[in-house]
């Protein structure tokens, strides 16, 4: 089921609500760019684990409405203002990629509303001490955050140009990501239906404007606008060790730093193998299988 959202400041969101609309409620933040189509579980998971999977598109991105200059932080009032539109009091918050810093700030900002969380693929925060923030990172993305941090308009320019020609070809969205796929990545993109279901994640993501990419990017160099401290909550950590999307050193910094944390890496995956664990990490938002992935 699609429908708008208006949030307190007279910016509408664009939500998609899949799987048993009675069943207990997970919030799941796409990845960048990307939008409310992204990877997800099947219905028929959803429906046997008795779930309702809430995904919207984050302003700028499909059918919302920007929010110029938004931080990491300005997501809980988006997944506030849709849960209250669905009256959900309570709800599990999955992010994967570029989600997963958002996912985090829900569970540090709604301790009171976030049951669990999991970040899967995460980036650490720019200011992230101690860490070797580009260490294992492909050259396009430290390109880009490089570009983000020091040259915005720069960015802007390059990624609105991007996006006219994804727009127009989604395939050359995946053909630069080709060349710097691990293995592991390439057979998972390689598949017939994940191509198909990322092809038409890119187009919707981008199909209205470049904005929600590039707030994206901005928002990942700047601080986060919350103390991962200050997280209670259950929360997962799953990344593979071959990613060079968001590198593994990214989840290890994380781990140190939220309390209690769960952290699954694994030797062999990388960036694109999260795909395949949403099933798995489901099970766990649910606490229906504390251990399934230790």
């Amino acid at each position: 089921m699609r429908s708008r959202v208006r949030v307190a400041d007279g910016r509408h969101l664009m939500v998609e609500r899949q799987g048993d609309p009675r069943g207990r409620p997970v919030f799941l933040l796409h990845g960048m760019p990307g939008s409310r189509l992204g990877p997800a579980p099947r219905g028929m998971v959803l429906y046997q684990r008795k779930t309702q999977l809430i995904t919207y598109d984050r302003p700028g991105y499909g059918g919302s409405d920007r929010l110029p200059g938004r931080r990491v932080r300005d997501v809980v009032d988006d997944v506030r203002a849709i849960a209250d539109s669905m009256g959900l009091e309570r709800f599990a918050v999955v992010g994967r990629s570029g989600g997963a810093p958002h996912a985090l700030a829900c569970a540090a900002l709604m301790p009171d509303r976030v049951t669990r969380t999991a970040a899967l693929v995460s980036l650490a925060p720019w200011d992230a001490e101690g860490l070797d923030w580009f260490e294992g990172m492909a050259a396009s993305n430290i390109l880009a955050y490089s570009t983000a941090a020091a040259d915005p308009e720069g960015l802007a320019e390059s990624f609105i140009s991007r996006s006219a020609v994804i727009r127009e070809d989604p395939f050359q969205l995946l053909d630069d990501l080709r060349r710097e796929l691990t293995d592991s990545d390439r057979v998972v993109v390689n598949d017939a239906g994940i191509r198909t279901m990322l092809l038409e994640n890119y187009r919707e993501g981008l199909r209205t404007s470049a904005y929600g990419w590039i707030d994206d990017a901005m928002a990942f160099c700047r601080p986060w606008g919350f103390d991962l401290a200050d997280i209670q909550g259950p929360v997962m950590l799953w990344h593979g060790e071959r990613d060079v999307f968001s590198p593994v050193g990214h989840s290890r910094w994380l781990a140190g730093q939220i309390p209690g944390v769960t952290t699954v890496l694994e030797p062999a995956a990388a960036h694109f193998d999260a795909l395949s664990v949403l099933p798995s990490v489901l099970n766990w938002l649910l606490d229906e299988g504390e251990t399934a992935l230790r």
